[in-house]
Formats: C-alpha cells, sequence, structure tokens
C-alpha cells in the first residue's frame, strides 16, 4: 500500500535503542537510536533504515594482562517483524537477496533491517564495522542499495533521504542509476536526485571519512551502471564517502555549530559540495535522564536528593563489578568514551603527583569506561593505560569493562561530574556530557563539540581553558588547575554544588533534547512542513 503522506527515510549503519539489541558501537549509534525516537514521540513522518548485524559489536573484557580481549556473542531478537519484502543486491558477482525486518519495540519510528538469508551471504552482515575492503563495501552496499530498494517495495512516499554519514551513498548511487535506466543523461539524473537527498558529517578525523578504490567499487558491483567517469566525478579517485555526500546532497549539515566551522573548513576544497550548515546534536529525554530527576524539577533539595540516590545505584554497580566499596562522600568523576586517540581518555593520568594528591588529600575518584574497536591498535592501548592507572590506583581509580548503553546511564546519572578533554576541534559533539548535564552530574570541559555553546562557566558546569587549540601539555595544566582551584572550592560548598546542577539540568532539557534537534532538521534540512507538535 503506498503511503501518501510525505516522509524522511534515515539511514544509517548503526542504532543505538536499547543494550539488549547489540547493534550499535558507539555515539553515532546512541545518537540514531535517540533520533528515530523523538520521530515517533513527536509523530514525525519518519522512517529508518539500516542493517541487521549477526553478532552486533562486540563484548569487550580485560584479560589478567591488563589488555583488551573481545567476545563476539550472538543474541536474540525473535520478535522481529518480517515486512515480507525481499531485495536483491549484486555483491561481487553475487545476487545476495534480503529479508526485510521491521520493528518499533524501543519506542521509535519503524526502522527497517536489511538481512541477508542464504547462510553464505551472512559474512556481510557478521559484525558491525569489520574490517576488510570487501566486508565494508558490501555492508555499504546493502545499505544504500538495499535500503533503497526496500523502500521502494514497501511504499512509502519518500520526500527526503537522510544519510546518517557517508556509509548510505549508494543509495544515491542507486537512485542516480534509476533515473538514467528511465532515459536521463547523467547530469541530470545526478541533478534530479540532489533535490531529495541530505547527508550529515560527523567526524572532523580523517580515519572516520573513508575511502574506496574505484577499482575495488567497480569489481563489487557497488557502481551500478555508472562509469568510471562519472563515480569520480561524485566521489573522487579514491572514491571518499564524505566527499560522495556533500555532492550527492542538496544541503549539509555538521553536529555542533564549532563543529559546522571546522567541516567547512576541512571540505572548502571539494568542487560541486553543497553547503554544510550545523544543527547541534541532543539526547533522548525519557532515555538517559533519571525519573527521580525529571520529578525533581528545579527544587536543588529534591534534585540533590535525586542524585544521591542515582549515585549509590552506580556506586553498588561499581561494588559488584570491582569489588571496590567507595565513599559515596568522595567527589566522583566519571570519564566514559569509546577509546579514541583524540579523546585522550588517559590525560588526567599523565601527572602522577597532582593526580595523587587529588586522589588522597582532595578525596577524588575517578571512574573510567569505554571500548576500543577490535581492530584498533591504538584504542587498544588507551584501554590498557587506563586498566593500568586503575590498578596503580586500586579503589581510587577505576576502570568498568564492556561499556553499553546500560553502564552509560548509570555512569552520567551517578557521577557527580563528567569529564572531557579532547584534542580541540576534534570532538565533533559529544553527546555524552548532554545526558550527565541532564542528570546534574556538571561538566567539566575542554570548549570542545557541543560545550561551547552550553557552558556558563562556574555557573551550570566548568570551562578548561579558554578554547585554545589541543596542546597535552598546556590542557593538563588547565584540567589540574579547574579541578583543583574551581571544581573542588565548589564541591564542598553544598547550596552553590546545589544550584549548579539546578542549571545544567535545565540548560541541557531545554536546549540539548532530540525533541529540538528533530524540529531543527525538519526545518532547516529537510524543508517539510509538519503539523507543529503539542
Amino acid at each position: 500500500m503506498v503511503q501518501r503522506q510525505p516522509h524522511v527515510a534515515y539511514f544509517c549503519m548503526e542504532y543505538g535503542l536499547h543494550e539488549s539489541f547489540p547493534i550499535y558501537s558507539g555515539g553515532l549509534g546512541i545518537l540514531a537510536g535517540d533520533f528515530i525516537k523523538s520521530a515517533k514521540d513527536l509523530h514525525m513522518p519518519m522512517v529508518a533504515v539500516g542493517l541487521l548485524w549477526a553478532r552486533g559489536y562486540c563484548v569487550q573484557r580485560i584479560g589478567a594482562d591488563g589488555r583488551p580481549y573481545e567476545e563476539f556473542p550472538g543474541y536474540t531478537a525473535d520478535w522481529l517483524q518480517d515486512t515480507g519484502v525481499r531485495v536483491r543486491v549484486r555483491v561481487r558477482g553475487t545476487e545476495v537477496q534480503c529479508r526485510v525486518w521491521v520493528t518499533d519495540k524501543f519506542g521509535h519510528c519503524p526502522l527497517y533491517l536489511i538481512d541477508p538469508i542464504k547462510h553464505e551471504d551472512r559474512w556481510i552482515t557478521h559484525r558491525l564495522y569489520e574490517a576488510g575492503t570487501d566486508t565494508r563495501i558490501a555492508q555499504e552496499m546493502l545499505l544504500g542499495i538495499g535500503g533503497q530498494r526496500a523502500l521502494g517495495w514497501l511504499g512509502y512516499n519518500i520526500h527526503t533521504y537522510h544519510f546518517n554519514e557517508g556509509h548510505a551513498v549508494f543509495a544515491g548511487i542507486e537512485m542516480i542509476a534509476d533515473a538514467m535506466q528511465g532515459g536521463m543523461q547523467f547530469p541530470q539524473a545526478w541533478e534530479k536526485v540532489r533535490e531529495k537527498i541530505v547527508f550529515t558529517t560527523h567526524t572532523p578525523v580523517k580515519a572516520g571519512n573513508e575511502e574506496h578504490q574505484i577499482k575495488d567499487l567497480r569489481r563489487m558491483g557497488a557502481c551500478l551502471e555508472l562509469s568510471g567517469a562519472e563515480m569520480r566525478a561524485i566521489g573522487g579517485d579514491p572514491f571518499n564517502m564524505t566527499i560522495a555526500g556533500l555532492r550527492l546532497a542538496h544541503k549539509a549539515n555538521a553536529v555542533a555549530q564549532l563543529h559546522g566551522e571546522t567541516a567547512r573548513e576541512m571540505w572548502s576544497g571539494v568542487k560541486g559540495a553543497c553547503p554544510i550548515g550545523a544543527i547541534t546534536n541532543g539526547v533522548h529525554q525519557p532515555t538517559w535522564q533519571t525519573k527521580s530527576i525529571r520529578a525533581a524539577g528545579s527544587d536543588p533539595e529534591k534534585v540533590w536528593a535525586a542524585h544521591v540516590a542515582n549515585k549509590k545505584a552506580l556506586l553498588e554497580a561499581i561494588q559488584e563489578r570491582t569489588g571496590d566499596e567507595l565513599d559515596p562522600e568522595a567527589l566522583l568523576v566519571g570519564f566514559a568514551r569509546r577509546a579514541a586517540s583524540y579523546k585522550r581518555s588517559d590525560l588526567i593520568l599523565r601527572d602522577e603527583s597532582r593526580l595523587e594528591k587529588l586522589l588522597t588529600q582532595g578525596n577524588v575518584r575517578v571512574v573510567f569506561a569505554g571500548k576500543a574497536h577490535p581492530d584498533d591498535a591504538t584504542g587498544r592501548n588507551i584501554v590498557a593505560r587506563l586498566v593500568q592507572g586503575a590498578r596503580k590506583h586500586p579503589g581510587k581509580v577505576l576502570f568498568l569493562e564492556n561499556y553499553d548503553m546500560a553502564l552509560g546511564r548509570l555512569l552520567t546519572s551517578g557521577c557527580d561530574v563528567w569529564l572531557n578533554n579532547p584534542i580541540r576541534p576534534l570532538e565533533a559533539s559529544g553527546t555524552s556530557g548532554m545526558k550527565a548535564a541532564m542528570n546534574g552530574c556538571l561538566n567539566v570541559s575542554i570548549l570542545d563539540g557541543w560545550w561551547p555553546e552550553a557552558c556558563d562557566d562556574g555557573v551550570n558546569g566548568f570551562a578548561i581553558g579558554k578554547g585554545e587549540p589541543g596542546d597535552d601539555l598546556r590542557d593538563l595544566e588547565a584540567l589540574y588547575d579547574t579541578l583543583s582551584s574551581r571544581v573542588l572550592p565548589a564541591w564542598k560548598k553544598p547550596a552553590v554544588w546545589k544550584k549548579m546542577m539546578v542549571a545544567s539540568i535545565e540548560m541541557a532539557t531545554k536546549q540539548f533534547s532530540t525533541d529540538r534537534m528533530m524540529r531543527e532538521y525538519f526545518e532547516q534540512l529537510y524543508g517539510l512542513e509538519v503539523g507543529a507538535p503539542k
């Protein structure tokens, strides 16, 4: 049945909806999950498209040697509904037939998931972000080409195709090939297709902007009927998925205002790229803010009581996981992110004497969590350094293994302080800080990503430094100065701290929800008018 109402089709490689459904790796997926939950809450005309990962990302444990190792357990998703739609995508000369599942189980708009039917084709979706050129291209073909074909069979009237990151750009190639098959020349087909595509770029880090050799795309079947010259016109050679996204879309956006400046400068040399605006990310309030904090409103004493209960739940979880019983009166500093070098997870550990003073005289405890990509040696070394720091300061520095959404909820609601010290300007947004802020956990952060827009220094959190470009030594000095001369004195004045918690919650709730973000996407990016949500 054809859906007459114009819809937005949102494409993403991963979705973080719930820890029991591990088809996400980190921030990109969690954001996508939050975004499509707000689509449902606000009754927005949106459908989402992704892949059904057989083994998800990974469960990451710490071995006796202090280094991470991975397990890839299966999981049950027998609640997925079969749409009855089947699509075929020709991968490396073989027709891969796929089933199209749908779910709205976790309170979100319909999410359609592409899943190869035959056992011999399951290598494609075995695990998320698996290394290897052929695997990655095949995954992106199923997402883009398979997803686009699935929407056609499902009968949606798609007004806008939204590619969340470059993984889905082969949907644009499929749309151009389809228009050319209908008799259009390549330039006209490309122009026509651009009117329906928007693109979000998420990372100013080169590793996050994928490239493939055109000969590999040709061998895999990703070029469809387009010639080498036509593919080069879209993505260059090597074919850059971000550049292709910028040339296939009529509008693009970065995910924070500072990231917009960084992205415009980074891609300024790309001829034919669409303009890059900025819509700052948000988080889904019902998923991340505890009910007790929400019920406390703006009453400082009620907020504090709710926080004490949240902190108790976190301390109990820490004791269960590590055996360490932490002092509830200690200032609990949290840092939980994927292990990427630009995030500098271990920065606070790099000044041993000041750390020791902070832990003993300041009665501070530091809790880390984070996963490294299984194939990222640098990230794995970062995790090992955090574990080493925890073993060096038992009971005072802690590392919690296998960071997932459940642990993320505990940490962002139970810590007193949320530490963030990326190399500015490499943090595109940083949504974990928004979750913390929404629960009254005060951000202590470098002015990067979302924080320059949010920070009222000393009122709703603390700035580390003054927004200078990243410099390890200067930032380390500023980090300790901020903690010792500003954060600890405020912590020792309960009335001041509680007032800051209320200010933090109000700021995050008003400015950094996915509801606000969703409305801005419809107004600024999609150009699709919908009834004003109540």
